[in-house]
């Protein structure tokens, strides 16, 4: 065993027991592409072809973690910014002849704390978070020890010539009888979106054994990036088929100081702001302002003249209690899933467990760090709030209207 699965340690039989399975999604990304260099961030969209299986996971909220598994530097910071964990694979599970099993072994000797591993691939940016939450349900509620996807076909096969053989033979029709499309069901092929399994089967060199089912996925959404290697027609396929992800319309942000670093205050003439981190906070407000997100901030201190010089459409509640926070949200006609909140302390965590959206920085308090979905790198800041603003943005609904627009532009160009 090496010292990274030594350290992990075998979770206690007795702890197992008690607490539920976890389930984790696994993106399997090797740096390493023969058709297109770096194929798994290539923008697709507007996002990196990643993303768009990173968001359907992340949104599902049916896992417990969520992992990419990767070889390459660039690739672990396109899925941290998307809030996920990275595996950094050893270099023998990253060669070309390696298979997803072996591959998907080497990460659950690393991390025993999984029990269900949902084997996503990077190239199926079409699937949805409801499929995933229907998977969850077959291995969780029903029992069964493996899941894969698979599209219905309506393909009749014939058998190839080979040397030696001169004629083809029908595969699955009988040409005397030939079917109409409706009145044949077709057949179920793989479409290789995603193979779910339990740890204890992997463990034996299966991905699909046991109680095994299969979960039929629409054609439509049936877009494999390996096979669809024309960029411009899988884009449009992605933006009518695929999951656009969270409509957000307010970030509530009740970290104090986050429009520096730490620090926000006037000069004595009230008109000279002086900070000691510059005003990419402010630059985060701006980035969500354009997207259409209103920006509530929650402060302890009456802070509204800082606010004004720096000519922020930003409004300020000062010690405002969650009931205020939910009457505003009730005013403006939305649901939680629609608001992003950023908070660092235990009067926050309600919030940011009930939001669409929930992220802390990194000095936050461990009850909110629990809470939270997004953890920021930078602590209490206004690099703290550009970040959180940049996640934000990366699992927002991707706008039509604007890809289409990009496409004119650069068809006249």
């Amino acid at each position: 065993m090496d010292r990274a699965a030594a350290a992990a340690g075998p979770v206690p039989a007795a702890e197992a027991e008690q607490r539920p399975a976890h389930m984790a999604a696994l993106v399997l990304a090797r740096g390493g592409s023969k058709g297109i260099p770096l194929k798994n961030i290539k923008p697709l969209a507007g996002l990196p072809l990643i993303g768009w299986v990173l968001r359907a996971a992340i949104d599902s909220g049916v896992f417990q973690s969520v992992w990419v598994s990767t070889d390459h530097d660039e690739i672990e910071k396109v899925a941290k910014k998307f809030g996920v964990k990275v595996h950094r694979r050893s270099a023998e599970v990253s060669k070309d002849t390696t298979s997803s099993l072996e591959t998907i072994q080497e990460f659950l000797r690393h991390h025993n704390e999984v029990d269900i591993v949902g084997h996503i691939q990077a190239t199926s940016p079409c699937l949805h978070p409801d499929d995933l939450i229907k998977v969850s349900k077959m291995i969780r509620e029903d029992g069964y020890d493996s899941v894969f996807s698979v599209v219905r076909r309506h393909l009749f096969r014939w058998s190839e010539i080979k040397k030696g053989v001169n004629v083809t033979k029908p595969q699955n029709l009988n040409p005397a009888k030939r079917p109409r499309r409706q009145d044949w069901d077709g057949e179920l092929c793989e479409n290789g979106s995603f193979y779910f399994a339990k740890k204890n089967l992997i463990e034996k060199d299966y991905l699909q054994g046991g109680k095994v089912i299969y979960y039929e996925m629409r054609a439509e959404c049936s877009v494999d990036i390996d096979i669809d290697i024309d960029w411009p027609i899988a884009e449009q396929r992605v933006l009518r088929y695929g999951y656009l992800g969270k409509e957000m319309k307010l970030l509530v942000c009740s970290v104090d100081g986050w429009l520096t670093s730490g620090h926000s205050f006037l000069s004595e003439d009230q008109k000279e702001i002086s900070s000691g981190g510059g005003d990419r906070g402010a630059d985060g407000i701006s980035l969500l302002k354009k997207r259409g997100v209103q920006v509530w901030r929650l402060s302890e201190e009456e802070c509204s003249k800082t606010i004004s010089a720096m000519k922020l459409d930003c409004e300020v509640k000062v010690s405002a209690t969650r009931k205020q926070v939910e009457d505003r949200i009730n005013k403006m006609s939305l649901s939680w899933k629609e608001v992003a909140y950023l908070g660092y302390k235990e009067s926050d965590v309600d919030c940011l467990k009930e939001a669409g959206m929930s992220g802390v920085p990194a000095d936050a308090c461990a009850a909110a760090q629990e809470a939270a979905d997004y953890i920021c790198k930078s602590n209490r800041g206004s690099d703290a709030i550009q970040e959180f603003a940049e996640y934000v943005l990366l699992l927002m609904k991707t706008e039509f209207v604007n890809f289409e627009e990009r496409k004119l532009n650069e068809l006249k160009n």
